[in-house]
């Protein structure tokens, strides 16, 4: 292949029109907009509703407690804390960067190059010691001859500059923990950036053309026309800017000389819909990374009847599927074959879908009462010390008006035996004894005479 095509048509972009969308070629190359702003990932990122929307998910994948997990014989699970890939991930991937830096750094190029990159160091056994990032623009995913993956990464000066010149460094995929975000190869994943930078542009055009509105006092721009002929037109637009312009001298009164007239051009901000086009362009980039507007700072429609909701649907919908990414690559890198039946990863999300105080406690009160929860249980998810055992912290409780199925109506049944009674004792027999009657009182012929009344003593 020659040299310019993979310069031009790199393999994590679209390569040709049929794979951009509505006319526009979704390329960087040059990092060209329609809206004719410059956009990569560095400039997206000077975007604050980009930098927001990154900045939040990052931080809610890196916030998450990592664990890993061993499968027990009775079909439950237990943490493996004595593995050394727990304490690697939990705690410190390197010598350099705490588990929470790391997570937050790869997940940051997730988001914007679509593709997150960490090299494995491993020992002779082949045993995990680290995890380095590496930076995705620098990395490129190719087949040898035999159709195996293999990794090549432009290493520079600036990287190590302790190493010596800039070489290129091939990786084994055995020795590179990958992530891609959405793709159509199944391989690699493509830039959000790259795939919305008119989106982007867009924005990036309309916050500088505020900037530059403020620069220019808040006025719009315009012409000075004078009756006669001007010597030197040069020095009096620099003497009226000196003057005029900028937001500090906005609202000054204007002196012209010699009939001259000032003659404004530019329509105003509320014929442009200035800050409708900013507003719709903040939800635009929310919508690329499927960040809820309130979480950016957007609370028009937000209220306290469904903002706690939208949280929810944050979790399910946008968090869980990157949180799917990260284990099952994680999984597939760092274990070997035996322990990809016997471990796994696992983020923990239950403190992110954590209702309010009230639900909690009556969410509670329902799986203790019926068994499945016990005070221990709940202490933990509260973060509370456990109760001993031997005062019943572990105890499961039932409610004692609760049978079984096929025990319904026991007790009303004169031959059945009640649903706790001993299987081995004789069946029951009802009482065959006739009671004695009840003695009367002797009729009197006076059928109106009153009952002799009863005397109580007082």
């Amino acid at each position: 292949m020659h040299p310019f095509t993979r310069l031009f048509h790199p393999r994590d972009k679209p390569r040709t029109a049929a794979d951009s969308m509505n006319g526009s070629a979704y390329t960087f190359f040059m990092g060209g907009s329609s809206s004719g702003k410059h956009v990569n990932e560095r400039s997206a990122m000077q975007m604050t509703a980009v930098y927001s929307c990154v900045r939040i998910l990052s931080e809610a994948v890196a916030g998450l407690p990592l664990h890993l997990y061993r499968y027990t014989d009775d079909g439950g699970k237990e943490k493996a804390l004595e593995h050394p890939l727990y304490r690697l991930l939990h705690d410190e991937p390197n010598s350099e960067m705490t588990s929470f830096i790391f997570r937050e750094t790869l997940m940051t190029h997730l988001l914007l190059w679509g593709n997150a990159y960490a090299q494995i160091i491993r020992n002779g056994k082949g045993e995990v010691l680290g995890l380095y990032p590496l930076m995705p623009a620098k990395m490129t995913v190719d087949r040898d001859a035999r159709g195996e993956l293999f990794y090549r990464y432009q290493r520079t000066t600036e990287d190590s500059p302790g190493l010596g010149k800039a070489e290129t460094v091939y990786l084994d995929s055995h020795d590179v923990l990958h992530i891609p975000g959405l793709g159509f190869d199944g391989l690699v994943g493509y830039s959000p950036i790259a795939m919305a930078k008119n989106a982007i542009g867009m924005a990036i055009a309309c916050e500088e053309y505020g900037a530059k509105f403020f620069a220019n006092g808040a006025n719009p721009g315009g012409v000075l026309e004078h009756p006669g002929t001007i010597k030197d037109p040069a020095k009096v637009r620099e003497s009226w800017n000196s003057v005029y312009q900028g937001s500090g001298n906005s609202h000054r009164i204007a002196v012209l000389e010699e009939g001259m007239h000032f003659n404004p051009i530019s329509i105003t901000n509320e014929q442009a819909q200035f800050l409708e086009t900013r507003k719709f362009q903040i939800n635009e980039i929310a919508r690329i990374f499927r960040v809820p507007p309130h979480m950016v700072g957007d609370l028009e429609k937000s209220s306290f009847s469904n903002i706690e909701q939208q949280s929810l649907e944050f979790v399910k919908y946008t968090l869980d599927p990157w949180v799917i990414r990260w284990e099952q690559s994680l999984a597939r890198a760092l274990f070997s074959e035996t322990e990809k039946t016997k471990l796994f990863f696992k983020f923990n999300v239950d403190g992110l879908l954590r209702g309010d105080y009230v639900s909690r406690m009556n969410g509670y009160a329902i799986g203790r009462q019926n068994g499945w929860m016990s005070a221990n249980d709940i202490r933990a998810l509260e973060n509370l010390d456990p109760i001993q055992e031997e005062e019943g912290g572990n105890l499961y409780l039932v409610n004692g008006n609760m049978c079984k199925l096929r025990d319904a109506g026991s007790a009303y049944s004169a031959n059945a035996p009640a649903a706790n009674a001993d299987p081995a004792a004789p069946p029951y027999q009802p009482d065959e004894t006739p009671e004695p009657e009840e003695e009367k009182p002797p009729e009197s012929g006076n059928k109106h005479a009153r009952k002799p009344r009863k005397e109580t003593s007082r």
